[in-house]
C-alpha cells in the first residue's frame, strides 16, 4: 500500500481520569465481540511502545496494532479512478421538480441528475439548502503542526491521542506531525509537552488547519430524504470521515441503486434529532 501511504502503527490511547478508563473499557468490550483485537495496556505497556511519553498522571492506556493512517488525497485519486470530476465547478442551485431531484445548477451550466449526494463536508448545510434540506452541521477549526524532527522517538510510533487534552501525534516522514483542540502553537505548548516533553525541544517547520465537519451529536449524517426524493447525504463526520468513508460509499451506493444495504445506517438518518434520538459521540477528541 505504498501508494496511499498506509503506516499500520497502530492507535494509542492515554488515560488519566478514572470515567475516561471504565468508558474504553466498555469499548474494548463491545470491540472484542467484533472480533476487533484491541486491548487495555498498563502505563508501563504504553512507555514500552512510546518511551519517551511522560507517565505523570497515567491511569491506563488502550491499543490497537491492527489501526493505521494513510494519505487522503492519495486515496480519493484511486476512488476517483475514471470519473468525471470537474473541480472549480461550483454548484448554484438544485433543480427540484415535482418534489423531486432533477439536477443542479453549475458556473459551468446546468447537469441534469435524478440522484444528488451531498458530501460537502463543512459546506453541507449551504449545499442541502439549495434543495430546501436543512442538514445541520458547522464547520469548526482544527490546526496540526510538523516538525522535521523526531526527538528520538521510535521508527515505529502510532497514533498517539492523550485522551483528556486532545493532543496527538504521529510520523510523519522523518519527522513528527502534531495537533489538539488548540488554534495556536502557543496554546497546545503545554498539553504537548506535559504528556511529550521531547516536543519543546523541536523545530516547527509548518502548519495547516482544516474543517471537522461537526453534527450536533457529533455523529455522522447518512441518509436520504422524502422531500425531494433523489437528495442523498453523508456528511457530519465530525472527524471521522476518512476512517469510515469507503462503508459510507457503499451504502450510499446501495441506496442509490435501490439493492439492500449490506449495513443498517439508519440510525445516522438525520431525521434521529427531531424524534429525540440523538446518538452523542463519546469519544470526542
Amino acid at each position: 500500500m505504498d501508494g496511499i501511504d498506509f503506516r499500520q502503527d497502530g492507535y494509542l490511547f492515554l488515560l488519566d481520569r478514572e470515567q475516561d478508563v471504565a468508558l474504553f473499557q466498555d469499548a474494548l468490550a463491545l470491540q472484542h465481540r467484533l472480533g476487533v483485537p484491541s486491548r487495555e495496556l498498563s502505563v508501563e505497556e504504553a512507555l514500552a511502545i512510546v518511551p519517551q511519553l511522560s507517565p505523570d498522571g497515567l491511569l491506563a492506556a488502550t491499543y490497537c496494532e491492527l489501526d493505521g493512517y494513510a494519505t487522503p488525497e492519495a486515496v480519493v485519486q484511486w476512488y476517483a479512478r475514471g470519473l468525471d470530476v470537474r473541480q472549480g465547478c461550483e454548484v448554484t442551485g438544485v433543480d427540484v421538480r415535482d418534489g423531486r431531484v432533477a439536477g443542479v445548477e453549475t458556473t459551468q451550466g446546468p447537469i441534469a441528475a435524478g440522484t444528488v449526494v451531498c458530501c460537502a463536508g463543512a459546506w453541507s448545510r449551504e449545499v442541502a439548502a439549495l434543495a430546501g434540506v436543512d442538514l445541520p452541521v458547522e464547520g469548526e477549526k482544527r490546526w496540526l503542526w510538523f516538525s522535521p524532527e523526531d526527538g528520538g522517538l521510535p521508527e515505529r510510533v502510532p497514533l498517539t491521542i492523550d485522551f483528556s487534552t486532545s493532543f496527538y501525534f504521529h510520523r510523519e516522514g522523518p519527522g513528527l506531525v502534531f495537533g489538539g483542540r488548540e488554534q495556536t502553537l502557543e496554546e497546545l505548548a503545554e498539553p504537548a509537552a506535559m504528556r511529550l516533553p521531547v516536543l519543546a525541544d523541536l523545530p516547527v517547520q509548518s502548519s495547516w488547519w482544516g474543517y471537522y465537519e461537526v453534527s450536533p451529536d457529533w455523529n455522522a449524517l447518512v441518509g436520504e430524504t422524502a422531500d425531494p426524493a433523489g437528495f442523498f447525504y453523508a456528511t457530519g463526520f465530525s472527524g471521522h470521515g476518512f476512517q469510515q468513508a469507503p462503508a459510507v460509499g457503499e451504502h450510499v451506493a446501495e441506496m442509490i441503486a435501490g439493492r439492500e444495504t449490506t449495513l443498517d445506517l439508519s440510525a445516522f438518518d438525520v431525521a434521529r434529532f427531531e424524534r429525540g434520538l440523538a446518538r452523542p459521540e463519546a469519544f470526542v477528541i
